[in-house]
């Protein structure tokens, strides 16, 4: 099969393409054939270094394909069953490994397009959204990056409990995007502070929540943000890493709360990752959830897929297929 491997961490230039087995599954295992896969940040950072991980790697984790074999004692999946997940052993491949307690069926009619789109990122969202810091009715969030992948579903999702949303978008384009989410304020940041327009939008009381993915270009100013006893949830670090901080801050700023959720904590049971997936997986098939998969590339070129993401070049979601 093909697939992309990293012998050795750096720049986008690592990402080669290789001639490899198609791997047989193990206990609880099973072999997918992949047909769309999720690229995400989560990979630059092993292509990097800044994670680690045992080289040669085959990167990704997220993908949707169709069930090829069966590993020992899985039950309830069969051959020919249409599946995604965000655990898959390395998905920048034609076929990859699942464990079956990680792996979901996709409803009919959700292209494998969309079901790799939503898994990851709409999931993401969906804790933010529903468990993190629960938007009810009358709550305001801002919402960073508003017209990327995540920052499009969250805004979505937000929109439907009842919450009022201010997004920061780079661009003009971005922030058409993002109205068309349910945005009811969209921040150029490029052109505009932020904080200072927060505090306008507000009447100067600050909002409920900062949902922020960009890390340390927006850390300091989310915070200045925020309501007292409000939350920043600091999900990702696009600009890099926020700076050590010292917690008294937070009291003198307000009685803020931060949290440094991810994924797998929110899914860390099969009911749990059931209920997300379900829900997110339902709403995409229905069209209650719009997802924007303009952007796909063969898998021949991954390293401009994550040169393009890390870039800032892209909406929505960006796809690789096999």
């Amino acid at each position: 099969m093909k697939a992309i491997q990293i012998h050795e961490t750096g720049g986008p230039e690592v990402l080669k393409l290789a001639e490899l087995p198609i791997p047989q599954p193990g206990q609880g295992q099973v072999l997918i054939r992949v047909e769309a896969i999720g690229v995400n940040f989560i990979e630059i950072y092993f292509r990097k270094g800044v994670y680690k991980a045992a080289l040669p790697l085959t990167p990704g984790s997220e993908a949707a394909g169709t069930v090829e074999e069966l590993g020992p004692g899985v039950t309830g999946f069969a051959a020919g069953d249409a599946v995604a997940s965000v655990s898959v052993l390395g998905s920048y491949a034609e076929y990859a490994l699942v464990p079956a307690a990680q792996l979901m069926k996709t409803p009919a009619g959700l292209s494998m397009e969309k079901a790799a789109a939503a898994m990851l990122q709409g999931m993401t969202a969906h804790y933010l959204a529903h468990s993190t810091f629960p938007l009810k009715a009358g709550d305001t969030a801002l919402v960073h990056a508003g017209a990327g992948g995540v920052g499009l579903l969250l805004t979505q999702m937000a929109v439907r409990l009842g919450a009022r949303v201010i997004t920061t978008v780079s661009t003009a384009a971005k922030a058409e995007l993002s109205r068309e989410a349910g945005a009811s304020d969209v921040i150029l940041y490029t052109k505009q502070d932020f904080e200072a327009e927060v505090k306008r939008l507000t009447d100067g009381k600050g909002v409920d929540v900062v949902y922020d993915s960009v890390g340390k270009t927006t850390f300091d100013q989310s915070l200045n943000c925020l309501r007292p006893r409000g939350m920043l949830a600091l999900f990702g670090a696009s600009s890099g890493p926020v700076p050590p901080f010292d917690l008294i801050q937070l009291s003198g700023k307000g009685s803020l709360f931060i949290t440094r959720p991810t994924l797998w904590h929110y899914v860390a049971t099969r009911e749990e990752l059931e209920g997300r997936a379900g829900d997110v997986l339902g709403w995409a098939a229905k069209g209650e959830l719009k997802l924007r998969t303009e952007h796909v590339y063969p898998l021949t070129e991954a390293a401009q897929a994550q040169t393009d993401l890390e870039a800032r070049k892209t909406t929505g979601k960006i796809l690789l297929e096999p």
